[in-house]
């Protein structure tokens, strides 16, 4: 059967919901080393990193220099190519800089989120063999070297590129961006930019060539609504073809861009859009500060002069709660990007009306596929980014089916299924995970209920899998049973998401107690899971049941239990 064409993706003769994406720009094949030299000779004085909260500007060639010398200093460690190196820090010129020479080291970088407890800690170290840790001191009053010692008690005795720790015992050193302090055991960011030679600086260069553009560039952790998160690893090849996708997409070639970055640069969103793709045409990235507060991105947009920022849409209504304030006045921004979660209408034109943002574009993908899988363009009108999620990306294909996997027409809602550059390698350790999620003909199963349109377009109607998203963070229930069921009272938890007016959703947690008399209250939830989760993955609601809802086979009917929660008074919801 031969494909007709139009607006550059190819149509099934029969309209099945069949999409091939624009092939007219050919690939680079490259790794993020490579990259970030071409970015360093073609822009070497510009601004390629502010980090305002901590007062640090970095032109491309002064990264590019900080990145070798890290690089240089992971091998005076210990370290050899293909090594995990995990970042486990807040949004940061450590963590951006981090990320980059564990490229550039042929290395593969590990994404922490920088809320995760000591448990949760300990097993992403474990899970894909971390040799080294690189953190902060402090963020939100939490000390991480304390959180590190308790970890690891053997680590104060011990020394960098030395560590004997039997909680992770891959685990070899502990580097802290610390300028002023000395913590027994690790080593400081300052000291391993000093420690190499100009010579074995100069070295890392000579290896670029020799690290391939198809092995693994990162892990970050993932997951589907059962288990322990899974760590997806991602290629240089995929990150890269994506990040430039991303750059033209946004129009980011038209002029130099200064890019608003407050999306975390550990979620595949911040280091797609926020690091990669700023490389491509020199892209000043500006970080407000290590997490997300609305008055402090609208002053640095404002003080930065930014023409872009990338959010979730928890991320903009707070945006416009704060500008509705007036204490910040703003240029006209050329494009804000959001992903992560679905963007109401009424959002996409408020950013428009009230915050004068030329264009809103909507980006739709995932952490296994590297990137995004569709994306507005900057000349797409406002209707499109109401009815879409953008159009399908570069050299990828996108498939609707129905439960048996057949081919749905065009318009009609089933499951999304993608294939192209950016699939993930695998799921580190988990082959049997990896076949669940893409078979041997490399298409990947999203869980996400889509609708495809002939021009290439395409938008969500709804998620198959019980994934929570609650701000663009994704939780999953099965990790917050698990903690539940270890109190003492519980006898049974089952978890869901449930509408939440700013957040998108909220946690839910339906209980069943030992003692069908007892009381449980939220205080004492809350206390319970403090140091077990991470704070987001807490549940803010709670429900007393004396039985589920389950099919004949004794399933829980997780969607009658959303119906019970939404037959509820209203005032429970938000």
């Amino acid at each position: 059967m031969t494909p007709n064409t139009k607006n550059g993706s190819a149509l099934c003769e029969q309209s099945q919901s069949y999409l091939q994406g624009p092939r007219d720009r050919p690939f680079l094949y490259r790794t993020i080393g490579q990259h970030l030299r071409e970015a360093a000779d073609r822009y070497p004085n510009h601004e390629a990193l502010v980090s305002l909260h901590e007062g640090l500007r970095y032109s491309y060639a002064e990264v590019l220099d900080r990145a070798d010398r890290l690089a240089a200093g992971f091998y005076l460690l210990g370290l050899q190519k293909g090594d995990r190196v995990a970042i486990w820090a807040p949004n940061s010129a450590a963590y951006y800089l981090s990320t980059l020479a564990v490229a550039r080291a042929g290395m593969i970088s590990v994404g922490i989120n920088p809320a995760y407890q000591i448990p949760e800690l300990e097993y992403a170290l474990n899970k894909v063999g971390v040799k080294a840790l690189i953190t902060i001191e402090c963020f939100r009053e939490r000390n991480y070297y304390e959180m590190l010692m308790e970890l690891l008690p053997e680590l104060a005795a011990g020394s960098p590129g030395n560590l004997k720790c039997s909680r992770v015992p891959t685990l070899k050193a502990v580097i802290i961006d610390a300028e002023n302090m000395r913590y027994p055991g690790t080593i400081s960011a300052h000291e391993l930019l000093r420690l190499p030679s100009d010579q074995q600086v100069h070295a890392i260069e000579s290896i670029q060539s020799r690290i391939c553009p198809d092995s693994g560039a990162c892990l970050l952790f993932t997951s589907g609504t059962t288990g322990k998160p899974k760590a997806a690893l991602l290629s240089h090849f995929a990150l890269i073809n994506h990040s430039v996708t991303i750059a033209e997409r946004n129009d980011l070639g038209r002029k130099m861009h200064r890019a608003c970055v407050h999306i975390p640069l550990f979620h595949v969103y911040g280091l797609s859009f926020g690091v990669l793709s700023a490389l491509s045409y020199g892209t000043t990235a500006v970080l407000p500060g290590y997490w997300f507060n609305a008055s402090d991105s609208l002053n640095a947009i404002a003080r930065e002069k930014c023409t872009v920022m990338y959010g979730t849409p928890t991320m903009y209504v707070d945006l416009l709660r704060e500008y509705r304030k007036g204490m910040v006045n703003l240029h006209r921004m050329d494009l804000a990007n959001y992903a992560a979660a679905c963007c109401s209408p009424q959002l996409i034109l408020e950013l428009e009306s009230v915050m004068g943002i030329r264009k809103v574009l909507a980006a739709y993908g995932m952490t296994e596929l590297s990137g995004v899988t569709f994306m507005s363009q900057a000349e797409d009108s406002t209707q499109t980014a109401l009815e879409s999620v953008g159009r399908i990306a570069d050299h990828y294909e996108a498939k609707v089916v129905d439960r048996e996997g057949g081919i749905v027409p065009f318009g009609t809602p089933g499951e999304l299924w993608v294939r192209g550059f950016g699939n993930l390698l695998g799921y580190w350790g988990d082959e049997d995970k990896t076949k669940e999620i893409m078979g041997p003909d490399g298409w990947l199963k999203t869980g996400d209920q889509f609708v495809l349109r002939p021009d290439g377009y395409g938008r969500i109607v709804g998620r198959i899998k019980e994934l929570i998203i609650r701000g663009g963070e994704n939780i999953y229930p099965r990790e917050i049973e698990d903690v539940l069921n270890t109190h003492p009272a519980i006898l049974e938890s089952h978890c869901i998401g449930v509408p939440n007016e700013r957040l998108g959703e909220e946690v839910c947690a339906y209980i069943r107690l030992k003692d069908s008399d007892g009381m449980i209250d939220m205080e004492e939830i809350r206390s319970f899971c403090k140091f077990k989760l991470a704070y987001f993955k807490i549940p803010k609601h709670l429900r007393i049941v004396q039985q589920y809802p389950k099919t004949p086979t004794g399933k829980v009917q997780k969607y009658e239990l959303l119906k019970l929660f939404l037959s509820e008074n209203k005032e429970n919801v938000n």
